[in-house]
């Protein structure tokens, strides 16, 4: 994303990446430092104190909010909301586990600010709990939303329907969550973008990409567009294409399937290269 030559810090965006645990440290570090790599200024990582030392000592680059306690409570959330209102963009859920369920159910409501959620932040809400928001979920997280929300009449449509007619099905059935300022990710061979009146579909990406930590380098690029750009479907659209267009590139640099979501994270400093050109 270009930037003017006149640009000082902060003008980029700055983001807040909100989740991990000790099961998964990796994946708030991916997220944070896959958010930096989309270009924005800073990018702070909030968690647990354990969590968020641990990834100090891996990526300097990234700022930590150490949060007392060892999982998210809603004193937590209380703190969050209010830490939330320094930054352009906010990611909650990578790592995080469904021990963050009271937290979420707080912070999402109570947040104003733009935000992409991700991962476990999604799998205890239904889709009337959210504005302003990116939702990011693969085939089994949607499906636990739309039975969340009571729409699990449209699960066996959704399963028989072709990319396009699921898209329409979507669309047309979650009118009141897209009108209310929110964009649909729904992550799958074809990634589906959905917003109140857009449609798109991305087809880079392959099998090699179901690899863990993959969606937590897309939460992180989503977020990091989101906090320059304040665009939620060009936000949503450019991470999915890129991700996915990188795997492509390192599948075929690497003969198979052996690359892994750290390659994909340190491998967009090429795509800048490609666009320059």
């Amino acid at each position: 994303m270009d930037r003017k030559k006149t640009s000082h810090k902060g003008e980029n965006g700055y983001a807040l990446v909100i989740g991990g645990s000790e099961e998964y440290v990796g994946a708030l570090t991916l997220a944070g430092l896959s958010a930096l790599r989309a270009g924005c200024d800073a990018v702070t990582l909030a968690s647990s104190e354990k969590v968020a030392w641990a990834a100090n000592r891996y990526a300097p680059d990234l700022m930590t909010m150490k949060l007392r306690g060892e999982t998210f409570s809603v004193k937590n959330a209380k703190e969050m909301v209010k830490s939330a209102e320094r930054f352009d963009a906010v990611l909650v859920g990578c790592g995080m586990t469904r021990r963050g369920d009271k937290f979420v159910h707080y912070f999402i409501r109570k947040c104003l600010k733009p935000k992409v959620i991700d991962a476990d932040a999604l799998k205890s809400l239904s889709f009337k709990d959210f504005s302003n928001s990116i939702l990011t979920p693969n085939e089994k997280e949607l499906e636990l939303m739309l039975i969340n929300s009571n729409k699990e009449f449209l699960l066996p449509k959704l399963r028989e329907s072709n990319i396009k007619e699921k898209a329409e099905v979507l669309q047309g059935n979650l009118r009141y969550f897209l009108q209310n300022d929110n964009v649909l990710l729904v992550k799958g061979a074809t990634d589906i973008i959905i917003s109140k009146n857009k449609i798109a579909y991305n087809r880079t990406g392959n099998q090699g990409m179901t690899k863990a930590g993959t969606g937590d380098v897309l939460a992180g690029l989503t977020v990091g567009f989101l906090a320059k750009s304040q665009d939620l479907f060009k936000s949503a659209v450019a991470a999915s294409y890129i991700n996915g267009f990188i795997g492509d590139q390192l599948l075929k640099q690497k003969k198979g399937y052996c690359f892994i979501a750290s390659d994909i994270m340190h491998d967009l400093v090429n795509v800048q290269k490609m666009v320059k050109k």
